[in-house]
């Protein structure tokens, strides 16, 4: 099976990556099995985390050299966005996916 290269990659609360696929496809990511791997270690940083980028080509995402993970790993393990729990990226809370996807009736705004 062949998975989409990534687009973009964005840090959220709780470990989590929500992760962009060339095919339009979201998909976010659990990171917290992975701390228990000396490989992976540094995520437990925050500022580390945060410093994820997309690979080039998007084959898929890494931290450094050390750290990173391929896009089929993303594709196959990710949740679709749809199905996982919504964050907001700038505060790390957890909300209800109404507000987090602009349906809470108002209409207008950045959420449209």
């Amino acid at each position: 099976m062949d998975a989409p290269r990534v687009k973009a990659v964005l840090p959220l609360a709780e470990r989590r990556l929500r992760v962009s696929f060339v095919n339009g496809i979201q998909k976010v990511y659990d990171c917290t099995p992975l701390l228990g791997h000396d490989r992976f270690r540094l995520l437990k940083e925050e500022a580390f985390f945060k410093a994820v980028q997309v690979d080039a080509g998007g084959y898929g995402i890494s931290w450094n050299d050390q750290c990173d993970l391929s896009e089929y790993e993303l594709w196959v393990s990710g949740t679709p966005e749809e199905d996982a729990p919504a964050a907001s990226p700038a505060t790390g809370e957890t909300h209800a996916p109404e507000a987090a996807w602009g349906m809470s009736g108002a209409r207008g705004g950045a959420n449209t």
